[in-house]
């Protein structure tokens, strides 16, 4: 399998085409509102990929992993706050 990079070339977390293959992801989005049982299934394969990856790393790869499950989190809290206010003021402006 062709490895796809994490990064754009300006070094954007660039994770778009592997998301959009999520096919439980994309039915989710479809009607514009994710309800408890999707979110339920999004929790259940993280947890499936999770538990998958983890028994297999070394515990410098475990510390590694889980700096990048920890800043990728942290990015993708950050850039919804961020997406959302930017849409706020879009909307006042607008009015």
């Amino acid at each position: 399998m062709k490895r796809t990079r994490w990064l754009d070339d300006d070094d954007t977390p660039d994770l778009q085409l592997h998301v959009e293959q999520l096919r439980h992801f994309t039915e989710a989005l479809a009607d514009g509102t994710v309800d408890a049982e999707e979110l339920n299934r999004q929790r259940e394969a993280l947890v499936a990929a999770m538990k998958s990856v983890e028994s297999e790393l070394t515990d410098e790869q475990h510390v590694k992993v889980t700096k990048l499950l920890t800043e990728l989190t942290a990015y993708n809290i950050m850039e919804t706050l961020h997406s959302l206010a930017v849409e706020r003021v879009r909307r006042a402006v607008d009015r």
